[in-house]
Protein backbone atom coordinates (compact mmCIF):
# COMPACT_ATOMS: atom_id res chain seq x y z
CA UNK A 1 0.00 0.00 0.00
CA UNK A 2 1.61 3.19 -1.06
CA UNK A 3 0.26 7.02 0.26
CA UNK A 4 1.48 9.51 -2.35
CA UNK A 5 1.92 12.79 -0.41
CA UNK A 6 1.73 16.37 -1.94
CA UNK A 7 3.27 19.32 -0.61
CA UNK A 8 3.79 22.90 -0.92
CA UNK A 9 7.30 23.17 0.38
CA UNK A 10 8.92 22.13 -2.15
CA UNK A 11 6.67 21.41 -4.86
CA UNK A 12 7.65 17.54 -5.26
CA UNK A 13 5.19 15.14 -4.73
CA UNK A 14 6.38 12.16 -2.10
CA UNK A 15 5.23 8.74 -1.55
CA UNK A 16 5.11 6.49 1.57
CA UNK A 17 4.96 2.69 1.28
CA UNK A 18 3.24 0.98 3.90
CA UNK A 19 3.98 -2.10 3.54
CA UNK A 20 7.49 -1.79 4.39
CA UNK A 21 8.27 -2.96 8.26
CA UNK A 22 10.04 -0.14 9.25
CA UNK A 23 7.16 1.85 8.28
CA UNK A 24 3.97 -1.14 9.06
CA UNK A 25 5.20 -1.83 12.84
CA UNK A 26 5.42 1.74 14.58
CA UNK A 27 1.62 2.49 12.80
CA UNK A 28 0.41 -0.74 14.22
CA UNK A 29 2.10 0.54 18.11
CA UNK A 30 0.51 3.86 17.59
CA UNK A 31 -3.27 2.19 16.40
CA UNK A 32 -2.39 -0.44 19.72
CA UNK A 33 -1.86 2.71 21.90
CA UNK A 34 -4.58 4.65 20.89
CA UNK A 35 -7.06 1.39 21.75
CA UNK A 36 -5.20 0.96 24.78
CA UNK A 37 -5.86 4.77 25.92
CA UNK A 38 -9.53 4.33 25.12
CA UNK A 39 -10.22 1.12 26.64
CA UNK A 40 -8.31 2.94 29.87
CA UNK A 41 -10.35 6.17 29.49
CA UNK A 42 -13.50 4.34 29.46
CA UNK A 43 -12.26 2.04 32.53
CA UNK A 44 -11.38 5.13 34.64
CA UNK A 45 -14.84 6.95 33.33
CA UNK A 46 -17.07 4.16 34.56
CA UNK A 47 -15.13 3.65 37.85
CA UNK A 48 -15.48 7.17 38.52
CA UNK A 49 -19.39 6.81 38.31
CA UNK A 50 -21.30 6.71 41.17
CA UNK A 51 -22.57 2.71 41.98
CA UNK A 52 -25.50 2.10 44.31
CA UNK A 53 -24.17 -0.36 47.24
CA UNK A 54 -26.09 -2.74 48.70
CA UNK A 55 -27.41 -1.61 51.62
CA UNK A 56 -25.96 -3.04 55.14
CA UNK A 57 -28.41 -5.66 57.14
CA UNK A 58 -30.33 -3.94 59.49
CA UNK A 59 -29.67 -5.55 63.27
CA UNK A 60 -30.90 -4.28 66.38
CA UNK A 61 -29.06 -2.32 68.80
CA UNK A 62 -28.58 -3.61 72.73
CA UNK A 63 -30.95 -0.85 73.76
CA UNK A 64 -33.41 -2.10 71.24
CA UNK A 65 -33.12 -5.80 72.73
CA UNK A 66 -33.46 -4.73 76.51
CA UNK A 67 -36.54 -2.58 75.58
CA UNK A 68 -38.11 -5.75 73.57
CA UNK A 69 -37.40 -7.83 76.60
CA UNK A 70 -38.37 -5.48 79.13
CA UNK A 71 -42.04 -5.05 76.95
CA UNK A 72 -42.42 -9.17 76.78
CA UNK A 73 -41.80 -9.69 80.73
CA UNK A 74 -44.36 -6.67 81.27
CA UNK A 75 -46.78 -8.20 78.81
CA UNK A 76 -46.18 -11.35 80.88
CA UNK A 77 -46.57 -10.37 84.13
CA UNK A 78 -50.05 -8.34 83.18
CA UNK A 79 -51.23 -12.01 81.91
CA UNK A 80 -50.51 -13.34 84.57
CA UNK A 81 -51.74 -11.18 87.04
CA UNK A 82 -55.46 -11.00 85.38
CA UNK A 83 -55.29 -14.72 85.56
CA UNK A 84 -54.39 -15.10 89.32
CA UNK A 85 -57.39 -12.32 89.40
CA UNK A 86 -59.72 -14.47 87.82
CA UNK A 87 -58.96 -17.75 89.24
CA UNK A 88 -59.63 -15.89 92.70
CA UNK A 89 -62.98 -14.57 91.57
CA UNK A 90 -64.11 -17.91 90.28
CA UNK A 91 -63.15 -19.72 93.67
CA UNK A 92 -64.78 -16.46 95.71
CA UNK A 93 -68.21 -17.11 93.46
CA UNK A 94 -68.03 -20.73 94.10
CA UNK A 95 -68.46 -20.34 97.67
CA UNK A 96 -70.65 -17.55 97.65
CA UNK A 97 -72.49 -20.39 95.52
CA UNK A 98 -72.18 -22.95 97.97
CA UNK A 99 -73.40 -20.35 100.59
CA UNK A 100 -76.57 -19.70 98.87
CA UNK A 101 -77.53 -23.43 98.31
CA UNK A 102 -77.09 -24.00 102.03
CA UNK A 103 -79.00 -21.25 102.78
CA UNK A 104 -81.73 -22.35 100.29
CA UNK A 105 -81.69 -25.78 102.12
CA UNK A 106 -81.78 -24.26 105.53
CA UNK A 107 -84.97 -21.88 104.17
CA UNK A 108 -86.72 -25.10 103.10
CA UNK A 109 -86.31 -26.89 106.29
CA UNK A 110 -87.50 -23.87 108.14
CA UNK A 111 -90.59 -23.18 105.83
CA UNK A 112 -91.31 -27.30 106.73
CA UNK A 113 -90.57 -26.36 110.50
CA UNK A 114 -92.84 -23.43 110.64
CA UNK A 115 -95.90 -24.89 108.45
CA UNK A 116 -95.32 -22.54 105.96
CA UNK A 117 -97.03 -22.65 102.28
CA UNK A 118 -94.35 -23.72 100.45
CA UNK A 119 -95.68 -21.84 97.10
CA UNK A 120 -95.66 -18.68 99.68
CA UNK A 121 -92.14 -19.08 100.18
CA UNK A 122 -90.55 -20.91 97.27
CA UNK A 123 -86.63 -20.93 97.38
CA UNK A 124 -86.53 -22.82 94.08
CA UNK A 125 -87.45 -19.73 92.68
CA UNK A 126 -85.83 -15.96 92.88
CA UNK A 127 -88.05 -13.63 94.48
CA UNK A 128 -90.37 -11.68 92.53
CA UNK A 129 -89.23 -7.83 91.45
CA UNK A 130 -90.34 -5.16 89.78
CA UNK A 131 -90.89 -1.62 89.57
CA UNK A 132 -91.10 1.53 87.37
CA UNK A 133 -88.08 2.31 84.59
CA UNK A 134 -85.68 4.71 86.11
CA UNK A 135 -84.16 7.42 83.59
CA UNK A 136 -81.14 7.09 85.99
CA UNK A 137 -78.32 5.53 84.74
CA UNK A 138 -75.80 3.85 86.77
CA UNK A 139 -72.06 4.27 86.41
CA UNK A 140 -70.60 0.55 86.31
CA UNK A 141 -68.41 -0.37 89.46
CA UNK A 142 -64.78 -0.30 88.94
CA UNK A 143 -62.64 -3.56 89.69
CA UNK A 144 -62.13 -2.73 93.17
CA UNK A 145 -65.42 -1.25 94.24
CA UNK A 146 -66.87 -4.77 92.62
CA UNK A 147 -64.32 -6.77 94.58
CA UNK A 148 -65.44 -5.08 97.65
CA UNK A 149 -68.79 -5.11 96.77
CA UNK A 150 -68.40 -9.29 96.25
CA UNK A 151 -66.82 -9.63 100.17
CA UNK A 152 -69.13 -7.59 101.46
CA UNK A 153 -72.34 -9.77 100.20
CA UNK A 154 -70.37 -12.77 101.06
CA UNK A 155 -69.99 -12.31 104.22
CA UNK A 156 -73.74 -10.86 104.40
CA UNK A 157 -74.66 -13.90 103.11
CA UNK A 158 -72.33 -15.66 105.85
CA UNK A 159 -74.13 -14.04 108.45
CA UNK A 160 -77.42 -14.85 107.29
CA UNK A 161 -76.85 -18.22 107.04
CA UNK A 162 -75.73 -18.21 110.97
CA UNK A 163 -78.85 -16.77 112.07
CA UNK A 164 -80.85 -19.22 110.00
CA UNK A 165 -78.88 -22.05 111.53
CA UNK A 166 -79.98 -20.36 114.82
CA UNK A 167 -83.00 -20.07 113.86
CA UNK A 168 -83.66 -23.19 112.88
CA UNK A 169 -82.10 -25.10 116.06
CA UNK A 170 -84.41 -23.09 117.83
CA UNK A 171 -87.66 -23.99 115.97
CA UNK A 172 -86.38 -27.19 117.49
CA UNK A 173 -85.97 -26.20 120.71
CA UNK A 174 -82.17 -27.08 120.67
CA UNK A 175 -80.33 -23.94 120.93
CA UNK A 176 -79.92 -20.38 122.72
CA UNK A 177 -83.35 -18.78 121.68
CA UNK A 178 -84.41 -15.17 122.34
CA UNK A 179 -85.14 -16.31 125.70
CA UNK A 180 -81.55 -17.16 126.13
CA UNK A 181 -82.21 -20.44 126.87
CA UNK A 182 -80.01 -23.27 125.87
CA UNK A 183 -79.93 -26.54 125.89
CA UNK A 184 -76.87 -29.11 125.95
CA UNK A 185 -73.69 -29.86 127.78
CA UNK A 186 -70.00 -28.96 126.54
CA UNK A 187 -68.67 -32.54 127.33
CA UNK A 188 -70.50 -35.82 126.23
CA UNK A 189 -68.71 -37.47 129.25
CA UNK A 190 -67.17 -36.46 132.78
CA UNK A 191 -68.25 -34.41 135.61
CA UNK A 192 -68.72 -30.73 137.09
CA UNK A 193 -65.54 -30.04 139.17
CA UNK A 194 -65.67 -26.09 139.70
CA UNK A 195 -68.73 -23.41 139.23
CA UNK A 196 -69.47 -19.77 138.37
CA UNK A 197 -68.17 -17.21 140.83
CA UNK A 198 -65.51 -16.52 143.42
CA UNK A 199 -63.51 -19.73 144.51
CA UNK A 200 -59.87 -20.04 146.10
CA UNK A 201 -57.75 -19.70 142.71
CA UNK A 202 -55.92 -23.40 142.52
CA UNK A 203 -52.13 -21.61 141.58
CA UNK A 204 -52.21 -18.84 144.15
CA UNK A 205 -54.44 -19.80 146.93
CA UNK A 206 -56.13 -16.52 146.97
CA UNK A 207 -60.14 -15.68 146.81
CA UNK A 208 -60.26 -15.15 142.68
CA UNK A 209 -63.33 -14.76 140.53
CA UNK A 210 -63.92 -17.60 137.96
CA UNK A 211 -66.51 -16.52 134.84
CA UNK A 212 -67.22 -20.16 133.83
CA UNK A 213 -67.89 -24.30 134.61
CA UNK A 214 -64.96 -26.61 134.75
CA UNK A 215 -65.88 -29.76 133.12
CA UNK A 216 -63.44 -32.51 134.41
CA UNK A 217 -62.92 -35.61 132.42
CA UNK A 218 -60.91 -37.77 130.54
CA UNK A 219 -57.77 -36.51 128.31
CA UNK A 220 -59.11 -36.38 124.87
CA UNK A 221 -63.06 -37.11 125.28
CA UNK A 222 -65.16 -34.91 122.74
CA UNK A 223 -65.83 -31.32 123.49
CA UNK A 224 -69.27 -30.06 121.71
CA UNK A 225 -70.90 -26.92 121.22
CA UNK A 226 -74.23 -26.39 123.51
CA UNK A 227 -75.78 -24.44 120.35
CA UNK A 228 -75.34 -23.96 116.82
CA UNK A 229 -73.54 -20.64 115.76
CA UNK A 230 -70.06 -19.39 113.95
CA UNK A 231 -66.50 -19.68 115.08
CA UNK A 232 -65.00 -16.77 116.05
CA UNK A 233 -61.80 -17.77 117.63
CA UNK A 234 -59.77 -21.13 117.19
CA UNK A 235 -56.19 -21.01 118.71
CA UNK A 236 -54.08 -20.17 121.90
CA UNK A 237 -54.90 -17.40 124.04
CA UNK A 238 -53.70 -16.58 127.39
CA UNK A 239 -54.77 -18.57 130.62
CA UNK A 240 -57.33 -20.30 128.32
CA UNK A 241 -54.66 -22.81 126.46
CA UNK A 242 -56.70 -23.65 123.08
CA UNK A 243 -60.26 -21.75 123.06
CA UNK A 244 -62.47 -21.93 120.81
CA UNK A 245 -65.05 -19.23 120.90
CA UNK A 246 -68.66 -19.34 119.15
CA UNK A 247 -70.90 -16.70 118.53
CA UNK A 248 -74.28 -18.13 118.57
CA UNK A 249 -76.30 -14.56 117.55
CA UNK A 250 -78.59 -12.25 119.95
CA UNK A 251 -75.43 -11.27 121.78
CA UNK A 252 -75.20 -15.25 122.81
CA UNK A 253 -71.20 -16.57 122.94
CA UNK A 254 -69.56 -19.24 124.22
CA UNK A 255 -66.23 -20.19 125.07
CA UNK A 256 -64.23 -23.82 125.30
CA UNK A 257 -60.99 -23.46 126.75
CA UNK A 258 -57.56 -25.84 127.87
CA UNK A 259 -58.45 -27.93 124.73
CA UNK A 260 -55.52 -30.61 123.92
CA UNK A 261 -56.71 -29.80 120.51
CA UNK A 262 -58.80 -28.10 118.63
CA UNK A 263 -61.13 -29.18 115.53
CA UNK A 264 -63.01 -26.11 113.93
CA UNK A 265 -61.52 -23.36 112.31
CA UNK A 266 -62.28 -19.43 112.21
CA UNK A 267 -65.68 -18.53 110.12
CA UNK A 268 -66.83 -22.40 110.22
CA UNK A 269 -70.76 -22.98 111.02
CA UNK A 270 -71.11 -25.49 114.00
CA UNK A 271 -74.56 -27.45 114.80
CA UNK A 272 -75.65 -28.03 118.45
CA UNK A 273 -73.55 -31.25 119.52
CA UNK A 274 -70.92 -31.23 116.77
CA UNK A 275 -67.62 -31.97 118.32
CA UNK A 276 -65.17 -28.73 118.51
CA UNK A 277 -62.38 -30.13 120.47
CA UNK A 278 -60.41 -32.51 122.27
CA UNK A 279 -60.47 -32.52 126.48
CA UNK A 280 -56.92 -31.06 127.20
CA UNK A 281 -54.90 -29.12 130.24
CA UNK A 282 -53.71 -26.38 127.96
CA UNK A 283 -52.77 -23.08 129.07
CA UNK A 284 -53.49 -22.42 132.76
CA UNK A 285 -54.63 -25.68 133.55
CA UNK A 286 -54.20 -28.34 136.35
CA UNK A 287 -55.34 -31.28 134.56
CA UNK A 288 -57.71 -32.34 132.04
CA UNK A 289 -60.98 -30.35 131.52
CA UNK A 290 -62.77 -27.94 129.99
CA UNK A 291 -63.61 -24.49 130.96
CA UNK A 292 -66.88 -23.24 129.49
CA UNK A 293 -68.19 -19.83 129.47
CA UNK A 294 -71.42 -18.12 128.19
CA UNK A 295 -71.12 -14.34 127.83
CA UNK A 296 -73.97 -12.09 126.64
CA UNK A 297 -73.20 -8.91 125.19
CA UNK A 298 -70.30 -9.00 125.96
CA UNK A 299 -70.90 -9.70 129.73
CA UNK A 300 -69.92 -13.22 131.51
CA UNK A 301 -73.20 -14.59 133.30
CA UNK A 302 -73.80 -18.26 135.02
CA UNK A 303 -73.02 -20.90 132.50
CA UNK A 304 -75.71 -22.82 134.83
CA UNK A 305 -78.54 -20.81 133.64
CA UNK A 306 -78.13 -21.62 130.20
CA UNK A 307 -77.84 -25.18 130.48
CA UNK A 308 -80.13 -28.39 129.94
CA UNK A 309 -80.61 -30.82 133.31
CA UNK A 310 -79.30 -33.45 131.17
CA UNK A 311 -77.00 -33.86 128.68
Amino acid sequence: MNIILFTTSRGVPGSLNLSRPRIFLPLLGLVALVCSLLVYTGYRLGGAAPSVAAAPPVTETPALQADATQQLRLIDQVRRRSQAELDALALRMGQIQAQVMRIEGLGQRLVDLANLDREEFNFDEPPAQGGPVDATVLNSAAPPDFMQELEQLSAKIKDRERQLIVLEDAFKGQGLSLLGRAVGSPVTEGWLSSFFGVRTDPFTGRPAMHRGLDFAGKRGSPVVAVSAGSVVWSGPRDGYGNLVEIDHGHGFVTRYGHNQQNLVRVGQLVRKGQQIARMGSSGRSTGPHVHFEVLRDGQSVNPLHYLSASR
